[in-house]
């Protein structure tokens, strides 16, 4: 199974070439090169993490090396959502070298055998898994798009129409592509909540127990709420909101990986 990751990682990394040269050369062979790279790689992870649960019967987020897996496979998978409702090519010279790194810090990390645990089985945690994952790779996602929002906005400013402003799409489409994405990734975060919390309930015998994890998960929701009140609110549109996307991206990354190394809880099993 190593082979198909380091065949899974090559894909990702060829693919994040062909995206990238895309951006500068503006040839669609280059883009098309790229697309089929990287929907090929997002089976080839499909299939590892299908062999892992069909291994163990268990949802393979049971150690860092599968959890890094799982992650370049929702990024790759939501891009791809994305991609198919935006049109956005460009993004992808963002979301494959996301999946890259994370298919590739998978395969460097050892793979720590793990006894299977009835901790793992459980219908909630599956759920809660799949949402939490899918809902960060969507604000993997508007991260990428608010980057582009503000290079194109400066480019427009300067007035010069240079490299940027020929190649990337227009504000008006980021802005909702954005707001798209963060819609998606709140909706799975909130489901990921809830049924993290029936699942907390089920193992530990509580819904809440200001475990790491859930006071930064909780605070990750409260900030993409704000920033969703805000748009509907007080207008916070353009590169307010692209800035915003930039550091709720910042803040999911601390509470995915950051809480896990830094602070003890029950999560840390995850990562081990």
């Amino acid at each position: 199974m190593n082979n198909l990751i380091i065949v899974t990682g090559l894909l990702y990394v060829i693919s994040a070439v062909g995206y990238i040269l895309f951006l500068f050369l503006q040839k669609q062979y280059f883009h098309r090169v790229g697309q089929i790279l990287l929907a090929t790689g997002f089976l080839c992870n499909s299939i590892v993490i299908g062999f892992y649960f069909a291994k163990t019967g268990q949802i393979p987020v049971r150690n860092l090396h599968e959890t890094l897996l799982v992650t370049g496979w929702a990024i790759a998978g939501v891009f791809f959502a994305f991609q198919y409702k935006f049109k956005i090519k460009v993004l992808g010279g963002y979301a494959a070298p996301l999946a890259a790194i994370s298919v590739i810090a998978a395969f460097l990390v050892p793979y720590k055998t793990v006894e299977a645990q009835n901790i793992f089985n459980s219908i909630w945690l599956i759920l809660h898994v799949i949402s939490i994952f899918l809902g960060h790779a969507a604000f993997a996602m508007a991260c990428g798009v608010g980057l582009l929002y503000v290079a194109q906005e400066n480019a427009i400013k300067t007035k010069k129409h240079g490299f940027f402003y020929k190649r990337l799409p227009s504000l008006d489409l980021l802005d909702s592509t954005g707001y798209a994405c963060i819609i998606t990734g709140f909706t799975l975060l909130t489901i990921g909540l809830i049924t993290g919390f029936i699942y907390a309930k089920s193992v530990w015998g509580k819904f809440w127990s200001w475990d790491p994890k859930e006071v930064w998960s909780g605070i990750t929701w409260l900030l993409y709420a704000a920033i969703l009140h805000g748009r509907l609110t007080v207008g916070w549109r353009g590169k307010k909101a692209a800035i915003m996307a930039v550091i709720g991206f910042i803040v999911v990354l601390f509470t995915f990986f950051g809480v896990n190394f830094l602070l003890k809880g029950h999560h840390g099993i995850f990562t081990r």
